[in-house]
């Protein structure tokens, strides 16, 4: 079992420091899935990345990993705007990320929720 949760840390890890790094090498996938009235979106994309990189290497630290799993579960709640957002604009956003509006839906009531208890049960381990 214990194998189990130390690649649960690894992958989960390794996931958010990607997309982390991912906001730098790729910003303009990110700009427009950011609401517009949540303000400059430019820095917002650059806390963002810098928060998933942090937090990420936090949760494969054993010392840290708790307060990074705190961390990742509040930065999740923080990105439901975004998700909302990209719902109500169509699920699609010319010249990038476009895809079917239930798939928009899927990832705000499946796969955020799944996510955000991925980050929860990161804590005890």
């Amino acid at each position: 079992m214990k194998n189990w949760k130390f690649l649960s840390i690894w992958i989960q890890g390794l996931f958010y420091l990607i997309a982390g790094i991912n906001h730098f090498i790729n910003p303009s996938f990110y700009l427009d899935l950011i609401p517009p009235y949540l303000g400059d979106e430019v820095t917002i994309n650059v806390l963002a990345g810098l928060v998933e990189i942090v937090l990420g290497v936090g949760l494969v630290i054993g010392r840290s990993r708790k307060l990074a799993s705190y961390g990742l579960i509040t930065m999740l709640i923080a990105f439901i705007p975004s998700h909302v957002y990209f719902i109500q604009i169509g699920s699609c956003v010319e010249g990038g990320l476009c895809v079917s509006e239930w798939i928009g839906w899927f990832r705000l009531i499946i796969i955020h929720p799944i996510l955000l208890f991925w980050a929860w049960s990161a804590r005890r381990y």
